[in-house]
């Protein structure tokens, strides 16, 4: 791609302010419906919309870079006054040929929302399948805004578990750039590493793009770049994609970490444990394996666990093995119903089975420096609403959880704890009966729980508005059930150390401590 100086890149970044290059200027440009299309990758609505509006640089750019189509040279630089389509070609932009510009490379606003305000940002990366006309996708391809980008964002904590701002930030394996800059926001200083060469460069020229100086990369593998230094926060989603180690099968440097099956992501968790500074917190994306007489959730877990690390690890998904394999052939680009795609197919299955793959498992792992967090579940579905991502309830979890984690039975019973607004409470009765059959507690927000409860249970989520101490609540419910209050004490306050890691319930150990029940 040759230098980035930085004349260019604020050249670019003007052009960019000045054409109204945003998600929301841009969304104007069509109806809803087909920028939902163009989402999916399918522009043609958006073309047509396009095609009807006159010529200005928002729309030149929007042909250019959303839609994938050369325009006329002339208006590519009527969009880019100050850059100029030379600066352009020298950054590796646009290709020009006879007359007609094209995009050279993938260039996208984003739009995005944390605890520090709204906020958009314009990242380079490569051009993906649909622009490359249906092209196989070179191996040192670097991807940008997917799905799993969005995912790992929107986990990135807000603060560390005391609330104090990130000192040092780590990214590990940044791709295009974009956790790094998240990480800026609530970091003070963040280092980049990558293995590929040409995705430092484009993260440190979207970086500069977008104004941010506060983002160091460094080239290597894995956590070798940042051997014997400490970070408070470490965000990555790694090259965990399992790929046959084979000739013939292409070995992305963007999801491909060159190790067998699984075992790039256990190489991770357990190194992360030598670059946790204490106090620190790492959240990261990961595959594992389902394997004969394995759990691959527990083989996660025990990753951590032997490593000394606490961890919360989630599994959102589960795919077949011929499906995981499907998926990630045509990925690369390889289309269904080729010779190709099936000989591919063949040695990703002839993988799985020599392991004894029985399903790959996708999800979240949050990992702490505090061995006392341990905590793995399957939670497939839809997620609660949070507007600021799921970043700001773990970090509220992990927050709860440190503020009665140390206190025994009687300790938390003098605590008073307020229940989550977004919690609702569902009754279910045989017809005709006066009393409950089930009682559901539902959560509205975070990983939107659902918890079967008891009627001491219900009864005390419903009462737990901050007034009165846990021990007060435990002691009135228990004359009402006609309970042993010892015992149901003892029940409650075993659950109410659950429902507060969940997030249904809050303490409230400012007001309450050292108050008596």
């Amino acid at each position: 791609m040759g230098a980035m100086p930085t004349a260019p890149i604020d050249r670019l970044r003007s052009d960019l302010t000045d054409a109204g290059f945003t998600v929301q200027q841009l969304d104007g440009l069509w109806p809803d419906a087909a920028a939902d299309a163009l989402r999916r990758g399918h522009p043609s609505s958006a073309r047509r919309a396009l095609g009807r509006l006159e010529r200005s640089p928002r729309t030149t750019l929007a042909a250019l870079f959303l839609l994938g189509d050369p325009v006329p040279a002339a208006d590519a630089a009527a969009a880019l006054p100050a850059l100029g389509i030379d600066g352009a070609v020298e950054l590796g932009l646009l290709r020009v040929a006879d007359g007609s510009a094209a995009a050279a490379l993938d260039l996208q606003p984003y739009a995005f929302r944390d605890r520090h305000g709204e906020g958009h940002w314009w990242l380079l990366s490569d051009l993906g399948e649909r622009m490359r006309g249906g092209e196989p996708l070179p191996e040192d391809h670097v991807l940008g805004i997917g799905g799993a980008t969005l995912t790992l964002s929107g986990l990135i904590p807000p603060a560390r578990p005391d609330g104090g701002r990130f000192a040092a930030a780590l990214d590990l394996g940044t791709g295009c750039g974009i956790q790094a800059l998240h990480a800026a926001r609530h970091a003070d200083r963040v280092v980049a590493t990558d293995i590929s060469h040409r995705a430092l460069r484009l993260a440190e020229l979207n970086a500069r793009l977008n104004g941010v100086v506060t983002i160091e990369f460094r080239h290597g593998d894995l956590l070798d770049p940042v051997a014997g230094e400490r970070f408070d926060l470490v965000v990555s989603n790694p090259p965990f994609v399992i790929t046959p180690r084979v000739d013939g099968v292409p070995a992305y440097e963007y999801r491909d970490g060159g190790r067998v099956g699984d075992a790039l992501v256990e190489e991770v968790v357990r190194g992360i444990a030598g670059v946790l500074a204490p106090g620190g917190v790492a959240q990261l994306l990961g595959n594992w394996e389902h394997r004969w007489g394995a759990d691959g959730l527990d083989r996660a877990a025990g990753w951590a666990r032997e490593a000394g690390l606490g961890h919360w690890i989630v599994e959102r998904e589960r795919q077949d093995p011929a499906l995981y394999a499907e998926t990630w052939i045509r990925d690369g680009g390889t289309r269904p119903g080729t010779p190709a795609f099936a000989s591919l197919l063949d040695a990703w299955l002839d993988d799985f089975e020599a392991r004894g793959v029985l399903g790959v498992g996708f999800g979240y792992m949050l990992l702490t420096a505090d061995p006392g967090l341990a905590r793995s579940e399957r939670l497939t579905g839809a997620l609660g609403d949070t507007p600021a991502g799921l970043g700001e309830h773990l970090h509220a979890r992990l927050a709860a959880r440190a503020a009665i984690v140390g206190l025994d039975d009687a300790a938390l019973l003098r605590i008073r704890f307020a229940r989550a607004v977004d919690v609702t409470e569902e009754r279910h009765y045989w017809p005709g009966e006066p009393d409950p059959t089930v009682l559901l507690l539902r959560q509205g927000g975070g990983f939107a729980r659902t918890i079967e409860a008891g009627t001491g249970l219900a009864a005390l989520v419903g009462a737990s508005d901050g007034e009165l101490a846990l021990g007060q609540l435990t002691a009135a419910i228990a004359a009402l059930l006609e309970a042993d209050p010892a015992a149901l004490a003892a029940e409650l306050a075993e659950q109410v150390r659950e429902l507060v890691t969940a997030g249904l319930l809050d303490p409230l150990v400012e007001i309450a401590a050292g108050e008596p029940a």
